[in-house]
This record gives C-alpha cells, sequence and structure tokens, in this order.
C-alpha cells in the first residue's frame, strides 16, 4: 500500500544529491521523473509509517524535484514473507526497512542487496551498529531510528522515598527488591499475558553484556556450536536470575495474566519498582502516563561485578538497497540512505518521535528534553566499553522458543540449568536451517 502526505513547501539547502545533476543533464520526460522517484517500503507499525513519511518528506525538501513515495507490508512472519517474497521475485522497493543483525543474515545479502561500505556515510556510523549490518566484511544499511537499551525500568519516585540507590551488582539489585517488598511494594514487575510472553525474556537477552565481559568470545563460540548456555556459568545466569526472582516471591500476583500494559501502568504508578525491559517502551510511558514519565527510570541488567557494569543494546532497523535498484535510481537510493543517517535525518525522526535511545549516527543528538530514562540510557554510551550489541546482533543463531522457556522459568515450572539446556536444543534447530558448521 502507497501512504499519501502532505508534501512541505519549505525548501531546504543542504545535502547534494548527484543524481538529480545526472538526470538534470542527460535524462529527459518520464526517464527523468521515474529517476527521481523513490518505493520506500516499511513495516506498518504506527512509528515506522510516521519515521518513514518524516524522512521522506525532509529528503524531498532539501532536493527538488524527488518523489519518495512509502509502502507499507505486514509486521511479524507475514512481514518477513513479504520482504523475502519479494527480494526473490525482484519486485522489492526501490529501499526498504528490515530488522538487523541475525534476521538480516536470513535475506542472504551477499547474493540480494547491494552494499554501502565504501559509501560516505558508513565513517558516521556507531560501530554497535554497523556490526549489526556488516556481513563477510560488507556493510549494508543506514540506521531506521534509535538504539534501545535491554534492562531495567524502575520507579525513580519508589526509589527516592526508600533511599535506594541504582544497584550495580546482582546482589545489589535483590537487596534493593527485598527492602522494596518490605515496604509493600512489588519488586518485580512480571507480564506473561497472552500479547506479553516475550517480555520474559529480557532477564536473559539483556543480560548479554554481562556474559560478554566475563566470556568475550561466546558469541564467536555459540556460532561455531562450540559455547552452549547450559556449560557456560556466564551465559546461564540470566535463566538463574528469573529462577531467584520467582523463589523469592518477588513478582506481581497476576504475572501469569497481566499484559504488557498492565506492566507499564504498574510501573508508572509505584505499584511495581522494577520492570525488565527494552527502552521502546518509553515512548509510550510518555503518552500514556505524561504526569508519570519523568518517575522512571533506566539502568543495566547487573551482573556480578561492578567494575564491568554494562548496558546490552539493541541496534535499530536498518534501511537497504535490493539489487534490483539499478543505475540513477540506485544512485539516489545511496542519497537518501547517506541523508537518513545524518543529523539532519535524526532530527527529522525526532520531530515526529520521541527518542527510545541515541541515534547511532556522528553528529546526531537529542532533545534536551529527552525522558529521564533515555537520559540515563544515554549515560552507558558516553563511556567507552560500558555497551555491547545483543547476542542477535553478532551472531545468526537464535532460538525461537526462548520466551516459552522463561515463561517457564519465571512461573515456577522449569528449572533454570533444564531451561538453559533447552534453548541449547532450540537454537540448535536454527543453526543447523542456515547450514552453520559445529551444531
Amino acid at each position: 500500500m502507497i501512504r499519501n502526505r502532505r508534501r512541505p513547501a519549505a525548501v531546504v539547502a543542504g545535502v547534494a544529491v548527484s543524481t538529480l545533476v545526472l538526470a538534470a543533464c542527460g535524462s529527459s520526460g518520464d526517464s527523468a521523473e521515474d529517476a527521481n522517484t523513490l518505493t520506500f517500503l516499511v513495516d506498518n507499525t504506527e512509528l515506522s509509517v510516521d519515521l518513514a513519511e518524516a524522512l521522506a518528506s525532509a529528503f524531498e525538501a532539501q532536493n527538488e524535484g524527488v518523489d519518495v513515495q512509502v509502502e507499507t507490508r505486514p509486521q511479524g512472519g507475514e512481514g518477513d514473507n513479504v520482504v523475502k517474497t519479494r527480494l526473490s521475485t525482484g519486485d522489492m522497493a526501490d529501499v526498504f526497512q528490515y530488522n538487523s543483525g541475525s534476521l538480516l543474515q536470513a535475506l542472504n545479502p551477499a547474493e540480494t542487496l547491494v552494499p554501502v561500505t565504501d559509501q560516505p556515510f558508513v565513517d558516521n556510523l556507531e560501530d554497535v551498529f554497523r556490526q549489526a549490518v556488516t556481513i563477510d566484511g560488507e556493510v549494508y544499511g543506514a540506521p531506521f531510528g534509535t538504539a534501545m537499551g535491554g534492562g531495567v525500568l524502575y520507579n525513580r519516585a519508589v526509589y527516592e522515598q526508600l533511599g535506594l540507590e541504582v544497584p550495580q551488582t546482582w546482589d545489589e539489585f535483590m537487596a534493593n527488591n527485598a527492602a522494596i517488598e518490605e515496604a509493600g511494594i512489588t519488586p518485580v514487575i512480571q507480564t506473561y499475558g497472552p500479547d506479553a510472553t516475550w517480555t520474559s525474556q529480557l532477564p536473559v537477552l539483556g543480560d548479554f553484556h554481562n556474559v560478554a565481559a566475563e566470556e568475550p568470545d561466546f558469541a564467536e563460540q555459540w556460532t561455531a556450536g562450540e559455547a552452549k548456555f547450559a556449560s557456560t556459568p556466564a551465559a546461564a545466569a540470566g535463566f538463574e536470575h528469573l529462577q531467584e526472582i520467582h523463589e523469592a516471591g518477588y513478582q506481581n500476583e497476576d504475572f501469569a495474566s497481566a499484559g504488557y500494559s498492565d506492566g507499564l501502568e504498574m510501573l508508572a504508578s509505584g505499584e511495581g519498582a522494577h520492570y525488565p525491559m527494552l527502552t521502546f517502551a518509553v515512548p509510550e510511558i510518555v503518552a500514556q502516563f505524561p504526569d508519570q514519565a519523568q518517575d522512571v527510570g533506566f539502568f543495566a541488567l547487573p551482573g556480578d561485578d561492578a567494575a564491568t557494569n554494562g548496558l546490552t543494546v539493541w541496534a535499530p532497523a536498518g534501511v537497504y538497497v535490493p539489487v534490483t535498484t539499478e543505475g540513477d535510481k540506485r544512485e539516489l537510493a545511496m542519497d537518501f540512505l547517506g541523508f537518513i543517517a545524518s543529523p539532519e535525518g535524526c532530527d527529522a525522526m525526532t520531530e515526529v518521535a520521541s527518542p527510545a535511545g541515541p541515534y547511532l549516527v556522528e553528529g546526531c543528538t537529542l532533545p534536551e528534553d529527552v525522558p529521564q530514562a533515555v537520559q540515563d540510557l544515554q549515560s552507558y554510551f558516553e563511556e567507552d566499553g560500558r555497551t555491547t550489541p545483543a547476542l542477535e546482533f553478532v551472531s545468526p543463531v537464535k532460538g525461537t522458543s526462548l520466551e516459552q522457556i522463561t515463561v517457564e522459568v519465571g512461573s515456577g515450572i522449569r528449572s533454570a540449568q533444564d531451561a538453559a539446556a533447552l534453548y541449547d536444543e532450540d537454537a540448535k534447530k536454527q543453526a543447523q536451517q542456515l547450514g552453520i558448521e559445529g551444531w
């Protein structure tokens, strides 16, 4: 589906577009018009459409005569199938938005996408994103939106009321939980309702910075089938922490039926103090609970050692150019990606959506009035060595049943050690499907 947009009146001077020069000098009629038109496929979430339309409008405003037409596709598995089918049949849009990390690798970029490795904007990409879109030495995309952190959203008013400090170790986190429970407040919000089982994974997936701090080669060895969660104590710790929370009785009583929105409301109201979550929840908290949004802060999942405390980072999705986009249109597509990965592109996105984290582009800044949780997240990026990409951005191997497994651990149905071994078997299926040796 192609979306209609209101065109901006102003024309802003800025990025030079070589394609326009070529079109003006050598093309005429329909061919020139076609060379200056891009179709841009994104998923149909409200946020993605808003970001895409903002980028399209701002790029058009900088480049008179250019027309970027935003198309939408379904989300989830249906959307994955649309992307893969259109790539395989040569019917893909001129540029498209899709996941970075392990799911990008499943598109077989060497055969379906145009590398952007030599494009000037690549030098401005932060390593976290560049790594998430690099396969076999080639870079493939520009970042769509902001990075996110996986850790703990917490109620700062509860912390202030009880005189607590942000924990740097797991033992300190559990001590805070004990004090919070003593005060009659739910220490850890868990939401395993039908629409929210995915939230159960955060204590495991968000713990990867701690895994990498203790086992720096884990991702490489995991990919090769040489390391496993069950036999690597640092990797199994996430499952064990989930078990500890349940055994201590620190969850909300309705954890089995509570949904994601329930969790956000409990956090914002102070009924619950901690909610393991991605910071992508912050804009929704701001929208749904504007008077309490500044009461919500964020910290990384603590591990065993305060000296290595740091953040697990989710890279944003990427915008890619398929090999079917050729000639002058390919040059225009590359210019569009260069605009996306520029301060002007970041500003265009900020105009329509509150950032959920930092942009991974040099020179991009966040507004001074970003929510407290995003300010907390940003602080981890300001110190070397305090951020690590989530495992799914540094390895193609990711099991598909983790959320079912973590729900069982968090519900007291399955032990942490058994769950880690079961996840190893879950991931083995995917690794074998991908033809990865060692599994």
